[in-house]
């Protein structure tokens, strides 16, 4: 197997990093204390072309591939988690769903302005009431005697939510089908009818702003349906999908960041007249930590690989793939969380250093687009072929 990566891979890895280190890691601690959304520098890593990477050239974006796409993310979550979400959501989230199911108009007037850093996207799908269980959703959309749609319902746990102009919204547009009748549409927040709530205090990921959203008589144009009616779940599994490898991106580089400064503590840190990385227990801490987070970071370029296949063929899948990848990189960077927190001892606790933060970060990334429990489901049901 080649496991080098192309010129505009390193390039845009480069780029990410440069950034991500210059830029973001000086003030991720004071973003993530104040729960601020990072605005400023999400603008410029629109300017950089990082909230548009696989999003085409003509559409306002770097034209590059997924495997790219993941590098940068692993970049930018070695130095900040909450700027990688938001980056993600973007990327994966809003821009890949329209681009595949969206008119060209569509394409040109709601992904171009969010490529570009101009404004902020967000995807929403769970309801207070659903969350693994997505289809069991109570929005609705009625359409009016104008043939535009009229939506009413609440959605939860919408990142960038409170700063979002645009979002991909799910809700139900025949109801008693089940999944069949959902539809998707793209909102435009400054609509009337459309009402952010308050920013939700997290655990971790701080300074990427998530909350509830309501829509009361909200009436969105026709021409704003994403795709056919009736598809919207199919449209958000598959984006999903792909929203599960920057997922397992941002893993990656939370485990990352939390084994490099471990193995900086271990080399400096002295007890008993000896670095502790000298002591057996502490090694064998490293080793396995070491070995999962490359198992992490292979899977995660594997699933990242098989989605751009997938796009050279007709019917192509990499949800299983991607699934795999989301899974072992999640429960990796909470494991290296874990013992970089318990070998940095008292230090690891104290917010004088950022071990708490990666530990606090990494554990959402077992939760949201689709959690531990969901994607196991997905992988032994795509193994065994049972429902």
């Amino acid at each position: 197997m080649d496991f080098r990566f192309t010129d505009d891979q390193l390039s845009i890895q480069a780029v990410a990093r440069d950034f991500a280190q210059k830029r973001i890691a000086p003030v991720a601690a004071e973003f993530d204390a104040k729960g601020e959304f990072p605005l400023a520098n999400i603008q410029e890593m629109g300017q950089l072309g990082l909230m548009g990477i696989e999003v085409p050239e003509e559409y306002g974006g770097a034209g590059m591939d997924t495997t790219a796409y993941a590098l940068a993310v692993i970049e930018v979550s070695a130095a900040d988690a909450a700027h990688a979400t938001i980056m993600s959501v973007n990327n994966s989230l809003f821009c890949n769903g329209i681009l595949k199911n969206g008119t060209e108009e569509q394409k040109q007037k709601y992904v171009r302005a969010i490529a570009s850093g101009e404004e902020i996207g967000a995807y929403a799908l769970t309801e207070p009431q659903s969350g693994s269980d997505a289809s069991n959703m109570h929005t609705r959309a009625v359409k009016n005697t104008d043939g535009d749609w009229v939506i009413n319902g609440k959605k939860s746990w919408i990142t960038s939510g409170p700063v979002a102009r645009y979002i991909v919204l799910f809700a139900v547009t025949q109801p008693g089908i089940g999944a069949k009748g959902i539809s998707a549409f793209i909102i435009d927040t400054k609509i009337p009818g459309f009402h952010a709530g308050k920013t939700e205090p997290k655990l971790g990921i701080r300074a990427s702003a998530t909350c509830e959203i309501e829509f009361n008589d909200y009436v969105c144009p026709k021409e704003n349906m994403l795709g056919a009616e009736g598809k919207g779940f199919s449209i958000a599994m598959g984006v999903l999908d792909a929203g599960r490898i920057g997922i397992a991106s941002q893993a990656v580089g939370i485990a990352r960041a939390a084994y490099e400064a471990t193995i900086t503590w271990v080399k400096e840190r002295k007890a008993f007249g000896q670095p502790i990385g000298s002591f057996q227990m502490t090694q064998a801490k490293i080793a396995d930590m070491k070995c999962r987070l490359d198992a992490a970071m292979l899977l995660t370029m594997r699933a990242a690989w098989a989605k751009t296949q997938s796009e050279k063929v007709e019917g192509g899948r990499f949800n299983n793939e991607a699934a795999m990848a989301k899974l072992v990189a999640s429960e990796t960077a909470m494991f290296i969380a874990h013992q970089a927190v318990q070998i940095h001892g008292g230090m690891g606790y104290s917010r004088e250093m950022p071990l708490e933060r990666y530990f606090r970060d990494a554990k959402i990334t077992e939760i949201y687009e689709g959690t531990s429990e969901i994607q196991r489901l997905i992988i032994a049901r795509n193994e065994t072929g049972l429902r």
